[in-house]
């Protein structure tokens, strides 16, 4: 039995090592910018049924992302504090305050998490894990938006894999 499992552990380890970011990402990434209007974003997100957009200057280069997160926080609808946030709070700290704005710009998350197209999905996956993230912004070494990967891509492309 135990041989059984490290042979799978070893299967699962090679596929992730294998498997690159850019045979796994979308290219075909919907993308906003700063100036967009908030309500227009939560229609392009509602509508598509994706939780998150990159948010580009003119030249696709990463300034954040945009979630749904983001905006229902604006919304008062907000993401509850965690205990990290209470243990901040009790160590001095202000508790995190809902995001205000018209514009993208007022509410999107900065600093988005990236990942390069050569990394490997199990790179991704652990960067996601740590993060608590669900994507990836798939960017070059001048942080211009090659692609977005996913939870989702990276599950397909491993069941495929093992097929």
């Amino acid at each position: 039995m135990d041989t059984f499992q490290g042979e799978g552990k070893q299967i699962r380890s090679a596929i992730g090592l294998e498997l690159l970011v850019r045979d796994v990402m979308t290219r075909d990434v919907l993308v906003i910018t700063k100036y967009e209007n908030i309500t227009k974003v939560a229609n392009i997100l509602s509508g598509k049924n994706i939780s998150g957009l990159p948010v580009v200057d003119s030249d696709r280069k990463v300034l954040g992302i945009v979630t749904q997160a983001d905006i229902l926080s604006m919304l008062g609808v907000g993401r509850e504090h965690t205990f990290k946030d209470l243990l901040k709070y009790m160590l001095g700290e202000r508790l995190p305050v809902s995001k205000m704005g018209d514009i993208v710009g007022d509410i999107m998350t900065t600093g988005a998490i990236t990942i390069k197209p050569d990394a490997n999905i199990a790179d991704a996956v652990k960067l996601m894990d740590e993060k608590k993230i669900r994507r990836l912004i798939v960017t070059d070494e001048r942080q211009v938006l090659l692609g977005i990967i996913t939870r989702a891509d990276i599950l397909k492309a491993v069941i495929k894999k093992l097929k």
